[in-house]
């Protein structure tokens, strides 16, 4: 046995996840010489509601597209996309004064989703960094815009453009001893995070918390621990994850949760020990919809394009734990991207009849790379690798299985950090180095002082 070969407990669960694999696929004849066919699917509930309604709807629509579109509209309009996303780098229009505490995020979207289209950047670089270092809180991590309170979704959003920017000097003005105060300050006793101060206690905050560790080199002991218990405690009986215990499974928060173990062990190690493989295996299978080839976030909700990463992105650690590969069927996820996600305009979107925005534009292209790509986990280097270093030991090629259309491929994803490969490794590599030279001191002596936010706004 190699050691990426999974282990043994798991051959079972490998016979199930490609039994199941084999059958989605049975039900879809895929895209050939531009033509695509679905077989269709008995409706097994009778009973009308607004949801089976719309249910309906988005698949004659998805169905129809899907047969109609033709080899040479089977293909992603990068140059379109490219100009929609330079466009969200100028002045906004009104109705983006509710994402005033986004701001982050809003370059974050923009310059990751340039990246992945394989896109120069080289010129946003320094006005980027420079802005979003101007969002740096006194008390450590980052707000969403300038003197705004300190939350973990903008620090997350922040590092990882400034990931994107690759500029050491602006990386060395990251204060990361406060920045790990201020992770400390959020952490609960029961192994959680929170937010802000005072905010919501959820996946999302834990997730987001350890890759920015991560990305910046602090990440100790203290402060994952008891992390990965309380993400275990967040599988629903559906098999899927919620945002805390007892909540609803959701798209979204199973990526936090199967990312942030991934950030603190080896996926088929950590995985197995934490959750349920099985049940997660076969809550994520249904979430990739028939005839449509997306996913959907929640049972009995419509496929949305933005899931393509957040329930497409688990599938590379769901196979890394269990040493498989092509669990979901990729082509039928590409084939939504490609023929129901694209605006003709420019910019990608939920579904058809749906406007294109950025959020929607970057993560469907991180779920399109995610369908091209085959991902691999160097469980052989994990076993001497320090803290925090997990989320590196990623290998990606381009998948050959998969029918690209000529001028349709993107960019590798680092699948934990969702920047394209190298971006975060290059990061968490500058912020080693420099400690190997100048220790950075973590300890708490000066927990108690206080470092207000609120005060600033």
């Amino acid at each position: 046995m190699t050691s990426n070969s999974p282990p043994v407990e798991s051959f079972n669960l490998l016979k199930m996840l490609k039994a199941r694999a084999d059958s989605q696929r049975a039900h879809r004849t895929m895209y050939h010489s531009g033509e695509i066919a679905f077989k269709s699917c008995p409706i097994v509930d009778t009973l009308v509601t607004e949801t089976s309604r719309a249910q309906a709807e988005t698949e004659t629509k998805t169905r129809d597209r899907l047969e109609k579109v033709t080899a040479a509209q089977f293909s992603l309009d990068r140059e379109k996309h490219i100009a929609y996303l330079r466009d969200h780098l100028s002045e906004l229009p009104a109705p983006y004064v509710r994402l005033d505490a986004s701001k982050p995020w809003l370059l974050y979207w923009v310059i990751n989703g340039l990246s992945l289209l394989g896109e120069d950047i080289s010129e946003l670089k320094y006005p980027a960094a420079e802005t979003l270092l101007s969002y740096q809180s006194p008390s450590g991590g980052f707000g969403g815009g300038f003197c705004q309170i300190t939350h973990l979704a903008p620090t997350y959003a922040a590092v990882n453009t400034l990931a994107l920017a690759g500029d050491e000097l602006m990386w060395s003005r990251i204060d990361r001893v406060k920045a790990y105060k201020h992770l400390m300050s959020l952490k609960q006793q029961d192994g959680s995070f929170s937010m802000h101060k005072g905010g919501e206690i959820d996946s999302r905050a834990v997730y987001t918390a350890l890759a920015t560790a991560s990305l910046l080199n602090i990440m100790t002991p203290e402060l994952i621990h008891n992390t990965a218990q309380w993400l275990s405690s967040c599988q629903t009986f559906e098999g899927g994850f919620s945002e805390s215990p007892g909540r609803e499974a959701h798209g979204g928060y199973a990526f936090c949760v199967l990312a942030a173990l991934c950030l603190l062990g080896a996926p088929r190690e950590i995985l197995p020990q934490y959750i349920d493989l099985e049940k997660a295996v076969e809550w994520l299978s249904l979430r990739q919809c028939q005839p449509e080839g997306g996913f959907s976030g929640r049972t009995n909700k419509l496929v949305d394009g933005c899931y393509s990463h957040w329930v497409g992105g688990c599938w590379p650690l769901i196979e890394a734990a269990v040493g498989a590969d092509n669990l979901f069927d990729k082509e039928a996820l590409q084939a939504y991207i490609l023929a129901c996600c694209q605006q003709k305009s420019g910019g990608l979107r939920d579904k058809i009849g749906l406007n294109p925005d950025t959020y929607h534009t970057n993560y469907v292209l991180a779920g399109l790379s995610c369908a091209q790509h085959k991902y691999e986990f160097d469980n052989e280097e994990a076993k001497g690798i320090a803290l925090g270093g997990f989320g590196f030991l990623w290998s990606t090629e381009l998948d050959q299985s998969i029918n690209i259309p000529i001028g349709s491929q993107v960019e590798a994803l680092n699948p934990v950090h969702v920047l394209p490969v190298g971006i975060a490794e290059n990061m968490r590599a500058f912020f080693v180095t420099m400690d190997q030279y100048i220790p950075i001191d973590l300890s708490l002596e000066d927990e108690n002082e206080n470092h207000d936010d609120e005060n600033l706004v």
